[in-house]
């Protein structure tokens, strides 16, 4: 997007309102949240930037090689690794790791492409991530060096955003299975599969909450009725379901979409999740 001002921002659920974090005229996207509660990681050009929330400015992460990562990227709970999907060279999408404080080159982890990363478990054990293998989109875990790839579930139909509900048991992640884009969650073993929303919105890139004590909550981006996939520059809403309430709202509206929400972005706490909106 040409020309436009990316915003990155938290939202404050005690508030209910969004604070902005920095502006830059570069294109960032798809904020992570590290453990510690220091700082926020977000992807532009290519590249990996580190935001410390006290004196926010973005600082550049070495990736070696890697030089054209896109903004699937995340975060192990303990705040040690780094995971990320790059395609550098023009190979397609492949998932890397490397120490958080980049004293490592990275490593790749799951070579067979496309694969998308989106999200590591609450035990730090495993990661998942979308993929395609032999023409059919799918949701897929592995263990965190790569090995033990299991399709958790797969189809004609799109699915894309997974991540781990907070005690590790879910997936959710959004389909078009059954026509517009939905939010859905399954078993690690692709049983239990539950449609979790049924409304006229586009629904993509469902996270819920680490922290669950009031009950589950997941933050998610919705786009107009009719729109198809999930574009960037729209006027979108980001939305939360409850578990309390077994229902959904909207928190705000915004100019945004591919690029706002994409990955894991809530605080350690619960109590906040960051985001990108744009300007132009």
């Amino acid at each position: 997007m040409s020309g436009w001002v990316s915003r990155l921002m938290i939202y404050d659920f005690e508030e209910g309102a969004g604070f902005p974090v920095l502006e830059t005229d570069m294109e960032i996207a798809a904020p992570n949240w590290v453990p510690d509660g220091s700082a926020l990681i977000v992807n532009g050009g290519g590249s990996l930037f580190w935001v410390d929330l006290e004196q926010p400015e973005l600082l550049e992460i070495d990736t070696g090689l890697c030089i054209n990562l896109n903004n699937d990227h995340g975060v192990s709970p303990d705040g040690e690794v780094l995971y990320f999907s790059d395609h550098s060279y023009g190979h397609g999408a492949r998932i890397w790791r490397q120490s958080l404080a980049a004293e490592d080159d990275p490593v790749e982890i799951v070579g067979k492409t496309p694969a998308w990363f989106h999200g590591a478990s609450p035990d730090g054990r495993m990661i998942c991530y979308t993929a395609v293998r032999e023409g059919l989109f799918g949701i897929y875990t592995a263990l965190t060096d790569g090995t033990q790839e299991t399709c958790v579930i797969e189809g004609a139909h799109h699915y894309d955003g997974p991540d781990f509900s907070a005690d590790g048991e879910w997936i959710w992640f959004n389909s078009d299975r059954t026509g517009a884009s939905e939010l859905w969650r399954v078993r690690l073993d692709g049983s239990g599969l539950e449609r979790m929303t049924a409304d006229a919105l586009v629904n993509w890139f469902p996270h819920p909450a680490p922290a669950v004590a009031d009950g589950e909550k997941v933050v998610y981006l919705a786009y107009p009725e009719g729109t198809v996939g999930h574009p960037a520059g729209m006027h979108v809403a980001l939305r939360l379901w409850e578990e309390a309430t077994q229902s959904t709202r909207t928190l705000l509206t915004l100019t945004g979409g591919q690029r706002t929400l994409n990955v894991p972005s809530w605080s350690p706490d619960g109590q906040a999740f960051a985001y990108v909106e744009y300007a132009s």
